[in-house]
């Protein structure tokens, strides 16, 4: 969602603060501002609507805000219209937000995150003098601020302990005071903040890219806590004003793995980057041909008290959840709920004895799921988190962690993640089934074999890109496209179909293919794209017949298969090969061919592949 950076230190901040906010680009955003500060002077402040390139130009690339103390922010709307007024950084004064020069105000500050219960805050604000220039929640939670900083005559700390106190919802906030030029101030309850350090400087953002290039030290704020910083230092306090000691991490990525490389989009690179993040995630939980989780607390003792799971999740990590569903239920023979985060957390839920709860999230941060995730916890269930972010906050707060190695991933659409992820979810439908003596020595090596031969053969379906890519220039146009597949395939249609509708913006829907003829085949006329997804061998002589009942409403058919299926083309239109291995498995070489269908797609249609419009990367607010 929103994207914050802060500075203080040693050099110009503004032209750092820029640095970062092109880092958080893929976050997605409508809008961008700064405020910086130079000793004593009163904060300058500059915003400008649309993209980050007219706030660089305005500031012409940083070097026309003087200080070395500032913070910067790329707003995706949620209270207001996308509109220069609404755009951070708000202030506590009375000021007209049309973001232009310095700012007689106490307090400046950024924001991610929704204030639940900002409409009743501001009637007290009013009621005590305050005015307000935008429509936003966060121009609310800065003047809280400033209100009890300037009626109880306390300090920074005190003042945002109080208003966290006050406020409903989620937020990561960053402040400047005008009593304390040269330090930064800033919270957080339930959205994504971390602190950088270096030698006398000190970073603050809402992810690792904007700050990955100055320094790998970070600190992963808590929940409700608060921090001072300084250049060089980082202070941390909890809800009652003291002060805490937080571990110091040292990011493992490499700056260059948060560059394009090269590639002409991040979604590109990204998903020519699976086969190393599916080898290094593999090569983290199997060692010497057998299966370790003890990196994530999941002994034999533990396995063994598993008597039913329930994976919750949203978007691609539910469908990484649907397809583990039909892996896990077939080898280790144990049932299997899988359930959007945002549907589990306000429902009644029986979760019994024996009962596994996995949170499935890139982020670590994603806003529904670890509501979810509280809520499980409160009902005496384990859990186990699989993320791709160390120290993020469902990492922090689940039982159990499995880290899924994909780097660090740019584009809004999740490929390397999905693919990390799906192979975690393998490696432990293997470990369930030899601990409950589903499967023998001779199986589980056979399957960790089949593992092993993943990350070769997702390379070679790779190499169909160019037969790909003339097909989505052929088909760019396309008004709706339905995917259809049974069983496993089912699920990795789901995925498929959410990589097209989300990044070429084509109407696209997966459905059951026996479902077809309960309702959905009358969408289908003359030129509808079909794209078959046929992996499971038992299963290809029924879905070909799905398909062919489209095609005689007048589709266009395209099937997936593996090599050997070649009566596909008997019925296919166009037909797309990708190597066999272990059925349970194949979602992930199937996947690649309609990531890059999707990929290719929106190329044609000349759309902005890696921030499609309206979505954001880490959705953070519900």
């Amino acid at each position: 969602m929103c994207g914050i950076v802060g500075y203080t230190g040693t050099q110009p901040a503004a032209p750092i603060l820029l640095e970062g906010l092109k880092k958080l680009e893929y976050r997605g955003y409508d809008s961008a501002g700064l405020a910086v500060r130079s000793g004593d002077a009163l904060a300058e402040v500059v915003k400008a609507a649309g993209k980050l390139k007219n706030l660089i130009e305005m500031t012409d690339e940083g070097r026309a805000l003087p200080g070395l103390c500032g913070i910067g922010h790329t707003r995706w709307a949620t209270h207001g219209e996308p509109s220069r007024k609404n755009a951070h950084p708000h202030v506590s004064g009375n000021a007209t937000g049309s973001g232009s020069g310095p700012v007689e105000s106490d307090v400046v500050g950024v924001h991610n995150g929704i204030i639940e219960n900002y409409e009743e805050l501001k009637q007290k604000l009013l009621r005590n003098g305050y005015r307000f220039y935008s429509g936003t929640d966060t121009e609310v939670a800065i003047k809280l601020v400033d209100y009890y900083y300037k009626k109880y005559q306390i300090g920074p700390i005190d003042a945002i302990n109080r208003m966290m106190v006050r406020v409903r919802g989620s937020y990561a906030l960053a402040l400047m005071f005008k009593d304390y030029p040269g330090e930064l101030y800033c919270a957080r309850k339930d959205s994504p903040l971390i602190i950088g350090v270096a030698d006398g400087e000190t970073f603050l953002a809402s992810d690792v890219p904007a700050i990955l290039s100055r320094t790998r030290d970070v600190y992963y704020i808590d929940n409700l806590q608060s921090a001072r910083l300084l250049p060089g230092e980082a202070h941390f306090y909890d809800l009652n004003g003291d002060e805490v000691e937080l571990p110091l991490t040292r990011v493992t990525w490499n700056a260059e793995a948060a560059e394009k490389g090269g590639y002409e989009h991040f979604m590109i690179k990204e998903i020519h980057e699976q086969p190393k993040a599916v080898r290094d995630t593999l090569n983290s939980i199997v060692k010497d041909g057998k299966v370790d989780l003890s990196a994530a607390g999941l002994d034999r003792t533990f396995l063994e008290q598993v008597k039913n799971i329930h994976i919750v999740a949203c978007g691609s990590a539910w469908h990484v959840g649907m397809l583990a569903q039909y892996v896990l239920e077939d080898l280790a023979e144990i049932p299997v709920r899988v359930e959007l985060a945002s549907e589990f957390r306000y429902r009644k839920t029986l979760l019994s004895e024996g009962t596994l709860v996995i949170i499935v999230s890139q982020s670590g941060e994603t806003a529904d799921s670890l509501a979810a995730l509280r809520k499980a916890k409160e009902q005496g269930v384990p859990t186990l988190a699989i993320v791709n972010v160390v120290g993020s906050t469902i990492a922090r707060e689940a039982d159990h962690v499995l880290y899924t190695l994909a780097g660090p991933e740019i584009a809004v659409a999740t490929t390397k993640a999905y693919s990390a992820q799906l192979v975690s979810m393998y490696v432990l439908a293997v470990a369930l089934a030899k601990v409950r003596g589903r499967i023998d020595e001779t199986q589980t090596a056979a399957y960790l074999k089949a593992l092993d031969a993943l990350p070769e053969q997702m390379t070679r379906a790779l190499e169909n890109k160019e037969r790909i890519q003339w097909f989505a220039s052929k088909h760019a146009n396309a008004r709706d496209i339905f995917f259809i597949g049974r069983g496993l395939d089912y699920a990795i249609c789901l995925e498929g179909s959410l990589k097209m509708k989300e990044i070429s913006y084509i109407h696209s829907e997966a459905y059951a293919a026996g479902e077809l003829k309960h309702g959905t085949i009358s969408l289908v006329e003359e030129g509808t794209l079909v794209i078959g997804v046929l992996t499971q061998n038992s299963l290809v002589e029924k879905t070909v017949s799905n398909m062919a009942e489209c095609k005689a409403r007048g589709a266009y058919l395209m099937g997936l298969t593996g090599y050997g299926n070649y009566n596909v083309e008997e019925t296919a239109n166009f037909t797309v090969y990708v190597p066999n291995t272990d059925p349970h498995f194949i979602g992930s070489i199937a996947i690649i061919p309609l990531q890059l269908l999707a990929y290719y797609t929106s190329v044609a249609k000349g759309l902005d592949v890696d921030k499609p419009r309206n979505l954001a990367k880490s959705v953070t607010v519900e």
